[in-house]
Order: structure tokens, then C-alpha cells, then sequence
């Protein structure tokens, strides 16, 4: 009975996602690329945690519905004591999703679709964040205002992820 159940629900998923898909189609006919800039500011690890595997699903999806995804995270305000290697000061419930989000950025930094992962220095500054502590994953830019505006200025599609 399980194994019917198991069959049943796996077309049920391949319905609902080719549906999904579908419903993207539309809006990326005549695309074969799309670039975007998320800009993460989430100071709440659990969302954290959940907008990057968003973004990551995101990435994943343009590429199996054949687009080529060019994807720039930019990290800002409260994320940036959630992506520093210093456990010390993060706060101790937050320091299990910390090493999640550091795995997750660790995934996402050689994965296709992927063209930056970026910290501000500014953020870094007024958070008491050293930018020697901030993940190896995640280059650290002057400032996060002017990257993300470059990138729109290229072309790039800004969301704000909080």
C-alpha cells in the first residue's frame, strides 16, 4: 500500500512542479538569462537560513527550466553577524544556523548561476563585525549600497530578500 501511496505522491509532485514551471514560462519566454541581486539583510538566522535555500531553489529552477542564472547575494545589516566566522559573537541560539548558513554559503559560492557573494564593509563596521571574520566564501566590498546599484546599473534585477 505504501509503495502505491509513494508512486502516487511522486506524480503528484511531477505535476505540481511541471505546473510551476509552466506558470514560469510565460514570464521568461524569449529569456536565456536572467540576472539578479538579492539583497539579504535578514538579522533572523531561521530566515536566513530559509532565504538561502530560496535563492538556491531559484537558481536551481532557471537552470532546469533553461535559462542561464547570473546571481549576486549581497549581504547587509543584521545578516552580517550571521555570516562571520567569530562564534563568539553570535548569538549562542543563533549558532547552530550559523554553521548552516556557512555550509550553505559554502555550496553556493562554486555552484553554476553563482557570480558573487558579497558583504559590505560598512555593515561590517557598524555591526562590530571584523571583515578578517566574515565567511571565505563572501568577498567584502566597500559598500553594498554602490554594488547593488552597479549591478542594476549591468543589468542585474534587484530583490530584496527580508
Amino acid at each position: 500500500m505504501s509503495k502505491i501511496l509513494s508512486i502516487a505522491t511522486g506524480a503528484a509532485f511531477s505535476v505540481i512542479a511541471t505546473t510551476a514551471y509552466a506558470q514560469d514560462q510565460a514570464a521568461l519566454s524569449g529569456l536565456k538569462e536572467l540576472k539578479i541581486a538579492f539583497d539579504v539583510t535578514t538579522g533572523n538566522s531561521d530566515a536566513l537560513v530559509r532565504e538561502l535555500d530560496v535563492i538556491d531553489e531559484t537558481r536551481q529552477s532557471l537552470i532546469k527550466q533553461g535559462i542561464k542564472p547570473s546571481i549576486v547575494i549581497g549581504f547587509r545589516s543584521g545578516a552580517t553577524k550571521l555570516v562571520q566566522t567569530d562564534q563568539s559573537k553570535i548569538k549562542s541560539e543563533d549558532r547552530a544556523n550559523a554553521q548552516n548558513i556557512a555550509a550553505k554559503i559554502k555550496a553556493l559560492h562554486t555552484a553554476e548561476g553563482i557570480a558573487g557573494i558579497e558583504q559590505c564593509s560598512i555593515a561590517a563596521r557598524l555591526s562590530g563585525t571584523n571583515p578578517e571574520d566574515v565567511d571565505p566564501g563572501i568577498v567584502v566590498v566597500g559598500n553594498g549600497w554602490i554594488s547593488l546599484a552597479a549591478y542594476q546599473a549591468k543589468g542585474y534585477t534587484y530583490i530584496s530578500a527580508d
